[in-house]
């Protein structure tokens, strides 16, 4: 994968890690109570889809163009009610129902956030770090940290306010990167165990993806939610296939408005070769949510032929 984002900002894998990321602040915000939120690989910010990058791949045409581009045809009402505040946020960075530009996670975050609350947006590339200067340096809500990612997870927990969100988002540029999360993501909770983190990372080969899992389950981590978006059957090794995150203390709501909103997401961002899917499910089904049994998570999940 290119580290720059730009070749990929508003794909399908921004829909589903921007999707959630939403869903997760917008719960934050039920209690009075500050929170931050923690980037730990923040990007740019902000990304012109007309830019050569985007226009190279044309990546978000085939992400967020097919929910609110000019051919999109409407959500079915729950769906767009969960979907409703992230499309409301894209919709802020352009001109009416155009699609020019896609904001970030930094961007995103800021958008939803109170004024009582804090973004550390922590990016080590100087250049996106001085694109997110741009884009973000001006909100006084908002502090900019260039530190090695993993050195940052540690350095920055556990927050003054003791609610916080995490979001780990690594270019994975390095083979080792699933382990280092791993690493990271145990170190982390070590320091901050209430907290949320978000983790994503890619499905191309399914060997590696299934010993992050292993490794993952291995730490009993308690409510560990693994949410997949597959663009495709799995059989080309060196292509994006798909992508997935793991969400770590989710919140109680996350878990039933996936389940809502995932099936669209499939129909909706599948590659035209078929095989397209998701899965929803707990890496420890004892771990499931209130009111939700573990037989009943296990059944989301959806690979069409």
């Amino acid at each position: 994968m290119n580290y720059r984002h730009a070749y990929h900002a508003g794909n399908f894998a921004d829909v589903l890690k921007h999707a959630v990321l939403t869903l997760v602040l917008e719960y934050m915000k039920r209690k009075e109570a500050p929170f931050r939120v923690i980037d730990t690989h923040a990007g740019a910010g902000r990304y012109a889809l007309a830019s050569p990058q985007a226009e190279k791949t044309g990546e978000w045409q085939g992400g967020i163009a097919r929910l609110m581009g000019v051919d999109a045809k409407p959500l079915p009402p729950p769906v767009a009610q969960h979907l409703q505040p992230y499309l409301d946020v894209v919709r802020r960075v352009n001109a009416g129902d155009t699609l020019g530009f896609y904001p970030g996670s930094p961007a995103i975050a800021l958008s939803l956030m109170r004024p009582q609350d804090t973004l550390i947006a922590n990016e080590l590339h100087p250049e996106e770090l001085s694109l997110l200067e741009d884009a973000i340096g001006g909100d006084r809500r908002a502090k900019l940290m260039a530190l090695d990612a993993w050195v940052a997870l540690k350095a920055l927990l556990p927050p003054k306010e003791r609610r916080g969100v995490v979001l780990i988002d690594p270019p994975f540029e390095e083979k080792d990167e699933l382990d280092r999360i791993a690493t990271g993501l145990t170190q982390g909770l070590q320091r901050f165990a209430t907290g949320i983190y978000i983790v994503w990372y890619p499905i191309k080969d399914l060997k590696p993806v299934a010993r992050f899992h292993a490794a993952l389950a291995a730490l009993a981590i308690p409510k560990s939610l693994r949410v997949e978006l597959m663009l495709e059957r799995p059989r080309h090794p060196d292509r994006l296939n798909g992508c997935g995150l793991i969400v770590v203390n989710p919140p109680y709501t996350l878990d039933g408005q996936l389940g809502a909103v995932l099936p669209e997401l499939s129909r909706r961002l599948a590659s035209t070769r078929g095989g397209g899917g998701y899965r929803l499910d707990w890496l420890d089904p004892t771990h499931a949510s209130p009111g939700k049994a573990a037989p009943e998570a296990k059944r989301r999940m959806r690979i069409r032929p």
